[in-house]
């Protein structure tokens, strides 16, 4: 056990520049043409999109806008998708396997002119992701498909040799890695905040701490029923994913709430900085439930994170488990404090995908699986071209049925503890062979 405390904050590191606030109360409109349920990544730029159209647009919260993943997480532009290649092609087909592929990096250069194009203060640096290995046999592998993907999407990517590992990482734990361009970091909060004025700009009305109690059609439209007034709308959106609730509960038995967990470190001095982060690059490891981890924007910090096992409260375990972490890749930093450690909820469904799809004429963008900095904006967009009938930006390869139920789950997520220490044994195991 690490002799340290857990940290002094359990809010996030990134509500210090940055915080939810509430919006002032006003009236909601009776009749706009959209309304979308949820004002994080997806809900905002769906938004944007919709009004720079010539739609009216209400876009609704039960909580402060942004206050769930969409400020919690790391702020890293990965675009993960969690099924391989090979699994992909199994699963979905060739086809869908290439599209999905190229929609990812089709998602990454949008963003990025996204941020560029609107002036958006959001500290985002295009510097790259560092994978690290557990052993040779891995090592091989990931280098190869490095190679191929290079090959088959022109993205900037190549293995690290151990020999080579401390001119990107400080550590010597890996057994070499490999590294991607595309990928970048950013303030998530800032870049939150950043929608936020950009959606206002563009004229959609933005509520807060409004509870939406059910939709229903109603002749060509429908309405939202709300604890504030009932909404006629057009059409809807409904983008709620790690924090949906009851109020529709065919999606929630959909989408799994998973706690992922991020630490963060008191400023550490520059000369450390730059000698374990040497190229303040965003960094992930080769596991099933594997950390995530950076410098701070101002690289004066180290944030890491991954998945948290308990349901409820906050318990002390999680934070104690990531702290070790910390010190096995750098053990200078035993002696070192936390500043903050805090939890967001991920939504995970059963085809590990983000989504878009429709019910009973209601439209979804959701599910992000737990890589939302770049997926949720994305498919938010392309649900609103979607919707505004644009064939070829409302096409998408996310686009298809509904994910499956996920049987005897209806909200509580009761299985998730047994499940993360499951994949965590299937880790261990796999390091065992690794270093045989």
């Amino acid at each position: 056990m690490v002799n340290a405390p857990i940290a002094d904050k359990t809010t996030p590191y990134w509500w210090e520049e940055a915080p939810p606030v509430a919006i002032p109360e006003h009236p909601l409109p009776k009749s706009p043409d959209v309304a979308i349920v949820g004002a994080g990544y997806a809900g905002l730029t769906a938004g944007i999109v919709l009004a720079r159209a010539g739609k009216s647009v209400v876009c609704i919260d039960k909580m402060n806008p942004g206050e769930g993943a969409s400020t919690r997480n790391g702020g890293i532009t990965s675009g993960n998708i969690r099924p391989g290649r090979q699994e992909l092609i199994r699963r979905f087909g060739q086809d869908r396997a290439d599209a999905i592929e190229r929609e990812g990096r089709a998602a990454r250069e949008w963003t990025y002119d996204f941020i560029r194009t609107e002036n958006m203060d959001c500290d985002f640096q295009l510097v790259g992701r560092y994978a690290g290995a557990l052993g040779k046999e891995q090592y091989e592998s990931m280098a190869r498909e490095a190679d191929a993907l290079a090959r088959r999407l022109g993205v900037e990517s190549y293995a690290v040799p151990q020999s080579e590992q401390l001119n990107y990482l400080g550590s010597d734990y890996y057994r070499g890695g490999t590294v991607r361009m595309d990928t970048g970091g950013l303030h998530p909060a800032k870049y939150h905040r950043e929608l936020m004025r950009v959606a206002k700009e563009a004229g959609v009305g933005i509520h807060s701490g409004v509870h939406v109690d059910g939709v229903a059609r109603e002749g060509s439209g429908f309405v939202v029923r709300t604890d504030k007034g009932a909404i006629k709308a057009g059409q809807v959106l409904v983008c709620t994913n790690g924090y949906t609730d009851a109020s529709d509960r065919w999606l929630r038995r959909r989408l799994v709430p998973v706690r992922s967990r991020i630490i963060t470190t008191e400023e550490l001095p520059a000369d450390l900085m730059a000698r374990l982060m040497p190229r303040g690059m965003m960094l992930s490891e080769n596991r099933k439930v594997g950390f995530y981890y950076r410098p701070s924007p101002d690289r004066r910090r180290i944030l890491l994170g991954g998945r948290d096992a308990s349901i409820h409260g906050e318990p002390v375990g999680p934070a104690l488990h990531l702290r070790e972490g910390l010190v096995r890749l750098f053990p200078e930093l035993k002696d070192v404090r936390l500043s903050h450690t805090w939890h967001g909820n991920v939504a995970m469904n059963r085809d590990m995908l983000p989504r878009i799809f429709e019910k009973d004429g209601v439209h979804y963008a959701t599910g992000f699986c737990g890589s939302g900095v770049v997926w949720a904006p994305w498919i938010g967009s392309r649900a609103a071209y979607k919707l505004l009938g644009d064939r070829e930006r409302g096409v998408s390869a996310f686009d298809f049925r509904p994910p499956a139920a996920v049987p005897f789950y209806s909200g509580t997520p009761w299985f998730m503890p047994a499940m993360i220490q499951a994949f965590r044994l299937q880790d261990v195991m796999a390091l065992r062979r690794q270093t045989r």
